[in-house]
């Protein structure tokens, strides 16, 4: 379980490097300041929660035994999708309905970390 959220970390890490740059240099010129702010916001959050993954990773080398562990790194997985995502679509095709997604993406980071602390502190 560990090389999976190394993996997918890394990955995300990657796709983060990658849609920063298009939003500075390809987005820059089409989309208002406020929507980019949006963009922006998606890739800071999903850049945090890319290294998350990679962190529950190297935690799960030291907790192998952990089952609170992993669900944490599931739940930053569901909370790029739900929080990132959401933002990247919004902030370029304006449908600001999808706005009401994005704050389960940010109620899955905070569990994701809320679980992080307690599979730490329950660990025997």
């Amino acid at each position: 379980m560990p090389k999976t959220f190394l993996i997918l970390g890394s990955l995300n890490t990657l796709l983060c490097i990658a849609l920063g740059a298009f939003g500075a240099h390809g987005l820059k010129q089409i989309l208002s300041t406020d929507m980019l702010t949006v963009y922006h916001t998606g890739v800071q959050y999903h850049f945090y929660h890319a290294f998350g993954m990679i962190v529950i990773g190297l935690l799960l080398m030291h907790f192998p035994k952990s089952r609170w562990l992993p669900i944490s790194g599931w739940l930053m997985m569901t909370g790029i999708i739900l929080f990132s995502f959401s933002l990247y679509v919004l902030s370029i095709s304006g449908i600001r309905s999808l706005g009401m997604i994005t704050p389960f993406g940010g109620v899955s980071f905070m569990s994701a970390w809320a679980l992080v602390v307690y599979a730490i502190w329950k660990d025997k």
